[in-house]
Formats: structure tokens, C-alpha cells, sequence
């Protein structure tokens, strides 16, 4: 099925933004609640929002797919869509973020092995399925007023059309990040974040 997107299924930077600072804020006063890690979340949405992976591939990622070098940050996807393997270029702050989160794994007794799970139940212990991922980004989505139109997909979406922006509408570099097979995929959201569009709009007669 083609993929099918509007502008309503992006967040704007400043809601993206929103939705990073209330989660920093809830890692420096966390509310008491064995029942919920705030840190564990934070990182989950980091990843989603600065490297725009889908929900199954977050889950199914493992410590030894994070190469946090300086110069050579990436994620390895291994079975990505079509059960695709890909490399994801990540930025600095979400490189120094999953440092920091596998510390603070291995201070709170979580394995960092090699292939241990990155993000773990905190009632099963096992790796966090895809259902608990969408509760998390609601509930903080909830928190701070987004829309309800919006879920843990969506910041893939948000992702696309940020960093086709910031990369000066490179669209190759937008399909390899995403794993999309087709560029024709990755051309819909050139097609929806066209410029020309509000150029011509501003332009008919008032």
C-alpha cells in the first residue's frame, strides 16, 4: 500500500521541542513510581524523534547495534522493513544521551552484553514490546497538549520532514536514513513539505 501522509501527521519543531524538554524534566524530578522510568522513556523518544527508526526497530534493538564513537556515531538496523539491514547516521546529543543511558543501564543492573536488549520491560524484564512503546509517547504526548492525532509513528514522520529540511531537501539522504526501498516513498514527503506550494498560496489575489 502506498504510503499515505498530510501535514497532519507531522509535529511542528516547536511541538517536537515541547515534547523533548518535558521529557528531560521528568528525568530531573521524576515522580516516585517504581512503575515507570522516566529515563528509559526519555531515551526511547530521543531515538524516535533524532533518528526517525520504527517502532519495531526500536524494539529490536541491542546494545551492540549502538556505535557511539565521536566520529562515526551510528545505529545498525538489522532486520529492518523487508527484513533489511541499514546503518543510521545519529547527531551528537542523541550520541551522548544513549552514553549516558547505558550507564545509567549498567548502574541500575541492566546488562549492556553485547546482545542484550537496549530498552527492557520493567515488569517483564524482557525486551519492551511495541504496544508498551505507543503507551509511552501518549502518555507524554497527553501531558503536555499534543494533539491526539498524533502517535509514536508520528515522530518518523516529524523526523523525515525535519531532516529533509536541514539537509537542504537532500531526498537520497532522507531514503537511506529511513530504510525506504523506493525513492518514491521518500518523494511523498518532498511532495507534502514542497516550499513552492505556500509560495504560489501567498501569491493568488487577496
Amino acid at each position: 500500500m502506498p504510503l499515505e501522509i498530510t501535514h497532519e501527521d507531522f509535529m511542528t519543531p516547536q511541538q517536537t521541542l515541547a515534547l523533548k524538554e518535558h521529557c528531560r524534566r521528568k528525568v530531573q524530578d521524576p515522580v516516585p513510581d517504581e512503575r515507570k522510568h522516566p529515563v528509559r522513556d526519555w531515551a526511547i523518544l530521543h531515538l524516535a524523534l533524532d533518528a526517525g527508526l520504527r517502532v519495531s526497530e526500536i524494539c529490536s534493538l541491542r546494545i551492540r547495534d549502538l556505535i557511539l564513537d565521536s566520529d562515526n556515531a551510528s545505529l545498525i538496523v538489522r532486520h529492518g522493513k523487508g527484513n533489511k539491514k541499514r546503518g543510521v547516521k545519529i547527531g551528537n546529543a542523541l550520541r551522548t544521551h544513549l552514553t549516558e543511558f547505558l550507564a545509567w543501564k549498567e548502574k541500575n543492573g541492566e546488562s549492556t552484553a553485547g546482545r542484550a536488549s537496549l530498552f527492557v520491560s520493567s515488569r517483564a524484564g524482557g525486551p519492551l514490546t511495541r504496544s508498551a512503546v505507543y503507551r509511552i509517547f501518549k502518555a507524554n504526548a497527553e501531558e503536555i497538549g499534543l494533539p491526539k492525532r498524533f502517535s509514536i509513528h508520528s515522530c518518523r514522520h516529524t523526523y523525515a520532514s525535519l531532516l529533509y529540511r536541514a539537509s537542504d531537501f537532500n531526498i537520497r539522504l532522507v531514503q537511506k536514513q529511513l530504510g525506504h526501498r523506493s525513492i518514491q516513498t521518500t518523494q511523498i514527503y518532498a511532495d507534502v513539505l514542497n516550499e513552492d506550494a505556500v509560495i504560489a498560496v501567498d501569491r493568488l489575489p487577496q
